[in-house]
């Protein structure tokens, strides 16, 4: 059974204000992992929201609680799809088609804490439109890509930049020719496939999804070197 008065507390303080930070959202959501929330546990938390809201409504709060109480239904929503939709531990996936890009958009969607993103380019809108919403969900991401392939027509590495995700391109005569990506530091992608529309719509490309420990590990360990190295 999760902890009522825990919960009841980290509600509370959200409630100050009658709107969830960012910062609320992610301590919220590090919360339910850490009590390992099945569907039944985040049905008790939905129901201490509605508890909180009516308590506060009947000390004279305004329409505003509704808008809190929808931003926690709206959260608990996401886990429960993003626990819905959550691919195998391993998977494959090849191009020509649409599965490729629908998987990768996935991920975005489903992730809750960070990506780190290390790619030749990115100019397939449907992924750059997953990384952009997971960033306005307050997830923290990372790119690294190539410098050069940054500046093609239709790469989305800039719009990326403007928007605030934290984003380094190489400063090298050689290509950033990477393509992985690590999401909440459990789970990899990485393959041949690059982030475009024409890897998806015409080129035999690759790529697996796993949870793979020592693969994870490995690709997390190579991300904070090439970070480090162009900061």
């Amino acid at each position: 059974m999760p902890n009522a008065d825990r919960i009841d507390a980290l509600l509370g303080q959200t409630l100050d204000d009658f709107r969830l930070s960012r910062s609320e959202r992610q301590a919220i959501d590090k919360l339910l992992d850490e009590q390992n929330a099945d569907p039944a546990d985040e049905a008790f938390w939905r129901s201490r929201a509605f508890a909180l809201a009516r308590r506060a409504q009947s000390d004279g709060g305004g329409p505003e609680i509704l808008d809190w109480l929808e931003g926690i239904e709206k959260l608990l929503a996401h886990r429960a799809a993003s626990a819905r939709d959550a691919p195998a531990e391993s998977a494959a996936y090849f191009t020509p088609g649409d599965s490729g890009p629908r998987a990768i958009a996935g991920l975005f969607n489903r992730a809750r804490h960070s990506v780190d993103v290390c790619v030749f380019t990115i100019t397939d809108d449907r992924i750059a439109s997953a990384m952009l919403d997971a960033h306005r969900r307050g997830v923290s991401l990372r790119v690294i890509s190539d410098d050069e392939k940054a500046h093609d027509t239709g790469s989305d590495i800039r719009e990326l930049r403007r928007a605030g995700i934290s984003l380094h391109t190489d400063r090298d005569p050689n290509h950033m020719h990477h393509k992985f990506a690590v999401f909440d530091r459990t789970t990899l992608l990485t393959g041949s496939y690059n982030w475009t529309r024409g890897a998806a719509e015409h080129n035999f490309e690759n790529f697996i999804i796993t949870n793979e420990a020592g693969l994870v590990t490995s690709f997390v360990r190579e991300f904070e070197r090439l970070w480090g190295l162009l900061r």
